[in-house]
């Protein structure tokens, strides 16, 4: 796919820096105030054909939905590319600024357009669902901030200041666990109010030590399963996946993750593993095993966390709930 013109998109909190390219030169710049009204007025005023236009911008989350809802209403094609990516594929470059970073955008579009991964707009139920399980984690980093000099100075402190803590943590805790526990409640509800995400979930929560949140998060973070549907790809992109760090006969250092991975992901993946594992099953005698045959205790947990996701994408590609008998791993 070729497009005639290629606009490159830098977006900061308050303006956008806009590069328009045709055939590949120049054609105008500008910066907009990020706001819905003042980048439609702007979008419209350039007079391009939208189908043969290609916008390209990196993923900078709230700071990017004024401009989304912008173009998503005009119908464009809109490519979100991570700023990493655009980065090492320019190579070794000089100067930094709102300007050359819309510039460097463009080019990277102009480039690479043949490779184009298409934005597709989420469903309101799983931008809601988005909305829900964020401000439930910062509840819960609220929660543990709180908590942590109760925890911390158990040791350190006097009986006297640990009860002055205690007294003036205990009210916004005890708030703040209701709060995520009433998210919870609605993140389950909005789930169960729509067939094609309840369905889904079903799949993926039946597998064993996947729960409510973790199902919702994956939702979620593949658009449906939309965007990713293959469970080597979902590790990869959630840092469970090792790779190798070797040049011809030089090994340089232990396979390792991905430090560009959703840590999101990996945290709730961990968390499902190390529950598997705290329970009597199949999951605690192969760690079990695994480390009496002197496997290394991290290593042994990351394959735990790849089976659960090769169940949970297994049950969801196939449309079947969990069951050791009609398992298909995928």
């Amino acid at each position: 796919m070729e497009f005639k013109n290629i606009v490159g998109i830098d977006v900061g909190k308050e303006s956008l820096d806009f590069i328009v390219l045709e055939s590949g030169e120049k054609k105008t710049e500008s910066k907009v105030s990020n706001t819905l009204k003042k980048i439609e007025k702007y979008i419209q005023s350039l007079n391009l054909d939208l189908s043969q236009t290609l916008f390209c911008m990196e993923h900078t989350g709230m700071y990017c939905l004024p401009l989304l809802r912008a173009l998503e209403k005009m119908k464009a094609k809109i490519w979100i590319e991570g700023a990493m990516q655009i980065k090492k594929s320019i190579g070794l470059v000089r100067g930094k600024s709102d300007k050359i970073d819309a510039a460097r955008i463009a080019s990277y579009a102009y480039m690479h357009q043949k490779n184009v991964k298409l934005w597709e707009p989420e469903r309101t139920v799983i931008r809601q669902l988005k909305s829900l399980l964020s401000q439930r984690n910062r509840l819960i980093k609220s929660k543990k901030s709180l908590e942590a000099p109760l925890k911390e100075g158990k040791n350190f402190l006097s009986k006297e200041d640990r009860l002055t803590i205690k007294k003036y943590s205990i009210v916004p805790v005890n708030a703040i666990k209701k709060n995520i526990e009433a998210i919870t409640k609605q993140i389950e509800e909005l789930i169960k109010s729509d067939d094609t995400i309840g369905e889904l979930h079903s799949y993926a929560t039946s597998v064993p030590y996947i729960g409510t949140i973790i199902g919702a998060t994956v939702l979620v973070k593949t658009n449906e399963y939309k965007k990713i549907n293959d469970p080597k790809k979902f590790a990869c992109h959630s840092g469970i996946a090792p790779f190798e760090h070797t040049s011809g006969k030089s090994i340089r250092g232990k396979t390792r993750v991905s430090p560009l991975a959703d840590k999101t992901l990996k945290t709730l993946m961990h968390l499902a593993a190390v529950g598997a594992i705290s329970r009597t099953g199949e999951f605690k005698d192969y760690y079990d095993r695994k480390i009496a045959q002197g496997k290394n205790k991290m290593s042994v947990i990351n394959a735990i966390r790849n089976k659960l996701i090769l169940r949970l994408f297994s049950c969801v590609n196939n449309k079947k709930k969990y069951s050791k008998n009609n398992l298909v791993l995928a």
